[in-house]
């Protein structure tokens, strides 16, 4: 302990809380309102995520606290649901996160093909877009994406014109400005000032705005004291969570969660030379985390990249920087809730409309076009799949997609046939795999074959072959004679390709 106070490490970590903590204020508000739930929902969730998961995290400098990506789904499950599920089907998220940590499989979530996160991530950008942007005019989000975008272009001109009840302008105003600020801050914003969020400046300066032009707008609603805004799952919640509708919901939270926890303690790892992440010791922190928001009624939590990348650029050495950022929420909450409650909610909006805006992003494509023009088109379909329909069917859309990539790519057979200059003799030769996709190219091929050909088949780059296109050649041999054909194979050889086989090559 002497050792962390004598090399600076506290002070380090001190700076990297208080800028986290910047960060972090503005952005657990606005998801809780993204995710249909009290602004206290979110902020309990951040404290949780600094002051319990900060303490035992696999990874030291990532920052857990509420996400965007779960926005989505949190709204989904209160709008069907109720606020009193929420807290169940967290509480059980975090319940399998915990048994998938101490079973050691946290490593196996970073199998998540990377083109299906992304166009995740890019879908719930969207989402995010076409529901804050209702919000930023003070109006109601619909339920779903599409209808967002369909009901834009009324609620602006309601709002425009005033004709859209507590609609106003002014929230219009102060949500555009928030968007200019935090625009104009990254581009402009001086080398000796980087540590100063944008979103912090873009609040405190339309706060004030609001606050001296007594603009007409809805303004967030934090309660006084934060412990009366717990609310302790009952009995018959804690059961009603068995109905198969919120187990999937539970499970889908776990899923979600993990993969983008463990990715973002992945890309965090990339950006410092310290200490590296216990990817099951993450998974199991996590857990814990969502065991206590679940409890509680709070919002779920993973890693976020925003904050995690903050507290790395503001050079935290340990874990004890997102630790402090929790106690700083913690006391911030309790001491200044006047303070916090003079908070347009457009602004918030704002905050989320930018969010979304960053986490779309169209120069992926290109990028994961260098892994295959099918990796870029997972991305796609995932992120059109999510905005289309929901969360979950537009992940489960994007995993197909990518085991069917899988499944051409491991599929690759190459066919020659070749006809030598002896009349009615030729060989075929196989390289590569032959699979049940490949059985109607293989039987186009064998069906050109001429009559009256001894057929020999060649089997040294052959790496396997499965029943489906093992099948096909027997019957075809069977057949050959009606042909005056003659089909030569070492079928013993051919059988030690058989995918699945013990036998010694």
């Amino acid at each position: 302990m002497r050792s962390y106070f004598s090399q600076g490490l506290f002070g380090r970590d001190l700076l990297g809380s208080v800028v986290v903590f910047l960060v972090a204020l503005p952005l657990c508000m606005g998801i809780a309102i993204a995710s249909g739930m009290p602004p206290s929902a979110g902020l309990i969730t951040g404290i949780v995520g600094g002051l319990v998961v900060g303490a035992i995290a696999g990874s030291p400098l990532q920052v857990s606290g509420p996400a965007a990506g779960l926005a989505v789904l949190v709204f989904e499950l209160v709008r069907e649901h109720g606020v009193a599920a929420l807290g169940p089907v967290v509480l059980l998220a975090g319940l399998i996160q915990v048994v998938a940590g101490l079973c050691r499989v946290g490593v196996w979530f970073r199998m998540t093909s990377p083109a299906v996160v992304a166009g995740m991530l890019s879908g719930i950008g969207i989402l995010i877009v076409a529901s804050q942007s209702h919000v930023l005019l003070d109006a109601i989000p619909k339920a779903r994406g599409l209808e967002n975008f369909a009901a834009l272009p009324a609620a602006a001109w309601e709002t425009v014109t005033g004709t859209g009840g507590g609609q106003t302008p002014g929230a219009l105003m102060i949500g555009l400005g928030t968007i200019a600020i935090m625009l104009g801050w990254e581009k402009l914003r001086p080398a000796k000032l980087r540590f100063i969020p944008g979103a912090l400046l873009a609040v405190v300066a339309m706060t004030a705005v609001a606050q001296i032009g007594a603009f007409d707008v809805k303004r967030v609603d934090v309660p006084s004291n934060l412990f009366s805004a717990v609310s302790l799952p009952t009995a018959g919640s804690l059961f009603g969570v068995f109905d198969a509708t919120l187990l999937v919901a539970a499970a889908t939270f776990a899923f979600i969660a993990s993969a983008e926890t463990l990715l973002s303690a992945a890309a965090v790892d990339r950006m410092h030379d310290g200490a590296r992440t216990n990817f099951d010791r993450e998974l199991t922190a996590q857990g814990v985390g969502n065991l206590i928001c679940g409890f509680l009624g709070a919002l779920p939590m993973t890693g976020v990249i925003v904050r995690s990348a903050a507290n790395v650029q503001a050079g935290s050495a340990t874990r004890m920087a997102a630790i402090l950022h929790g106690g700083w929420l913690l006391g911030f909450v309790m001491l200044l809730p006047w303070l916090m409650r003079m908070t347009p909610v457009s602004c918030l909006a704002g905050i989320l409309v930018y969010t979304g805006v960053k986490m779309v992003n169209p120069k992926q494509i290109k990028d994961l076009a260098v892994y295959g023009k099918g990796t870029a088109a997972v991305y796609v379909a995932t992120t059109v799949a999510i905005v289309a329909t929901d969360l979950l069917t537009g992940v489960i859309v994007g995993f197909g997609m990518s085991l069917l990539r899988l499944a051409l790519l491991s599929s690759k057979l190459k066919m020659d046939v070749t006809h030598h200059d002896e009349p009615g003799t030729a060989t075929l030769r196989l390289e590569g795999s032959a699979t049940f996709l490949k059985v109607p190219t293989m039987a186009r091929t064998l069906e050109r074959i001429p009559p009256n050909t001894r057929l020999s088949v060649m089997l040294d780059r052959l790496h396997h072959i499965d029943q489906a296109s093992l099948e096909l050649l027997r019957e075809w041999g069977r057949n050959a004679s009606k042909r005056g054909c003659e089909l030569v194979v070492d079928w013993q050889e051919l059988g030690r390709r058989v995918e699945g086989s013990r036998r010694a090559a």
